[in-house]
């Protein structure tokens, strides 16, 4: 796996950086394609390329990326008209952080952002959170501490 992860890492970083525009997302695909690979290592045909196999696997990794991307677009989507509703039974000032966490949340990205949501407000263990994006637990807690960290900034600026 080594070998193979030598031999075509840049061309999948340089698949994931072309689609998700963003580095660390792309490291994260990157990640998540070779985990995929080494987790399928009993599908790959040696009589195909394997620049080919993995391209395939990137393919699909990108694609779930986006769709997670879309799906979290969505989700603070429904939030916000959600905050628009409940805006009127509650203070003006605990409306406004609600506002200010979820805008923060939404630009943090995936899958950070998805991440965290998970974590807090559907109170899920780091683990099961792995298994449900398909991640490993490293990169799940490594976003999870990054997210938490760039939060922390904005909502201190905000604060300020």
């Amino acid at each position: 796996m080594h070998e193979v992860y030598q031999r075509h890492a840049q061309l999948v970083f340089s698949l994931c950086m072309a689609s998700l525009r963003h580095r660390q997302d792309a490291e994260d695909a990157t990640q998540q394609v070779f985990t995929r690979a080494w987790r399928s290592r009993e599908t790959y045909d040696v009589t195909r390329p394997t620049g080919a196999w993995l391209t395939g696997i990137t393919r699909r990794v990108i694609a779930d990326t986006l769709a997670a991307r879309d799906r979290q677009r969505q989700s603070a989507e429904a939030g916000a008209h959600a905050l628009d509703r409940d805006e009127v039974s509650q203070p003006t000032d605990v409306v406004v952080d609600r506002v200010v966490v979820q805008q923060t949340l939404g630009q943090l990205g995936p899958p950070q952002d998805e991440i965290l949501r998970l974590a807090y407000t559907h109170d899920l263990p780091l683990k099961t959170i792995a298994e449900r994006l398909e991640m490993p637990l490293g990169t799940v807690k490594s976003h999870v501490h990054r997210g938490l960290a760039r939060m922390r900034e904005r909502l201190e600026v905000h604060n300020d």
